[in-house]
This record gives C-alpha cells, sequence and structure tokens, in this order.
C-alpha cells in the first residue's frame, strides 16, 4: 500500500465537532476501502490567505494514510461533492511522519515567546512619553534659543 498526507480545509461556519465527523467519514472512506489513517490531526480555525468561495478562515485537518490507490480516489471524490469541504490536497509522500506535525510545534512556540529582546533597543514604554518636553508655548523658540543667528 502506499502513504498519502490530506490536508482538507472546511468551511468556517461549521463548529469543530462537525469538522471532527467530516474527519470520521473520510476516515470511515478509506477503511472500508483496505487502507487505514495513521494519525489525524486538528489544527484549528485559521485565516486563509485569500477568501475561497465567500470564506475568510477555514477548518484544517491533516490525515495521514496508509491505503491503496482506490481507496484515496474514492475519499477524493466524496470531498469533492461534500459542500462543506473548500479546499483538499493529497501528496503521496515515501514516509509518514512520527509525533506532531511542524503546525502543532509551532502553536506550541508561540507560549515561549517574550518581549523583544534587549539586543533590538529599548521597549516603547521604556523611551519616555512625551511629558518630558515641557508645554509647547513655554518652550524656546529656535531663533531665540541660537544666539549666533540673524537679526
Amino acid at each position: 500500500m502506499s502513504l498519502y498526507e490530506c490536508v482538507l480545509i472546511a468551511r468556517q461556519d461549521i463548529s469543530a465537532p462537525q469538522v471532527e465527523g467530516l474527519a470520521d467519514t473520510f476516515t470511515k472512506v478509506i477503511e472500508d476501502n483496505g487502507g487505514q489513517v495513521t494519525k489525524r490531526e486538528h489544527w484549528g480555525l485559521r485565516s486563509l490567505t485569500f477568501r475561497i468561495k465567500k470564506n475568510r478562515k477555514g477548518h484544517y485537518v491533516l490525515l495521514n494514510i496508509d491505503a491503496p490507490a482506490v481507496a484515496v480516489q474514492e475519499m477524493e471524490r466524496q470531498m469533492r461533492l461534500n459542500e462543506d469541504i473548500l479546499r483538499h490536497m493529497v501528496v503521496r509522500v515515501d514516509k509518514l511522519e512520527e509525533g506532531p506535525s511542524p503546525m502543532l510545534q509551532s502553536r506550541g512556540g508561540r507560549d515561549d515567546r517574550g518581549g523583544r529582546r534587549d539586543d533590538r533597543g529599548p521597549r516603547r514604554d521604556d523611551r519616555g512619553g512625551r511629558d518630558d518636553r515641557g508645554r509647547r508655548d513655554e518652550r524656546p523658540r529656535p531663533a531665540e534659543a541660537s544666539s549666533g543667528g540673524r537679526e
């Protein structure tokens, strides 16, 4: 059997349990045709780069599949017929990745980020406000401040 990775994007207005139900449906199609889904990841509701069928966001799901080509073709056929699927892409791979995908790994890294690093300069709130210059009418004018100017 061949190894495949499938990423599908579902409409934004369906709920997360409905997305899981869609993934269950496609998993059942694969299993009924003699294959198996080795990994399933829900990447969540993410913004799309451009609108797809008037949607700005979509639920992303990754399926790692070990199945014959006939099973994957049937799954793709049913994805094309389903109105809740905006886009899908199935790619044949040599080896399936173990552990979490890079998309899930990057999600965990966001919590570890701090503010700006010290070598980038001071933070905005460390620079001081505009209060330290005084009121505008109390400041000396440029002509009065310099003694070597025109008279």
